[in-house]
């Protein structure tokens, strides 16, 4: 392996043109990556929001009760009617 120079000014052995277009690779997916993180916090935040409203989640609390008795009435006219 060659050691650093001072000369070249670089320690990865890179140009100056590759090092730019690395870097502008790396920017590219970077922005990528963020715009998906950012859509993803968004959903999760419209389907449970983290911080709880003036009554907690209790407003959370009785949607899941609903959707249990929603599911399980579901179930049993599927089975009555199978």
């Amino acid at each position: 392996m060659t050691e650093y120079s001072r000369e070249s000014g670089s320690l990865t052995g890179l140009t100056d043109q590759e090092a730019q277009e690395f870097h502008a690779l790396f920017m590219k997916g970077f922005f990528i990556f963020t715009m998906i993180a950012i859509v993803a916090h968004i959903l999760v935040w419209a389907w449970r929001p983290w911080l709880p409203g003036p009554d907690g989640y209790t407003l959370l609390d009785h949607l899941g009760t609903q959707a249990v008795l929603v599911a399980q009435a579901t179930s049993t006219l599927t089975f009555i009617g199978g």
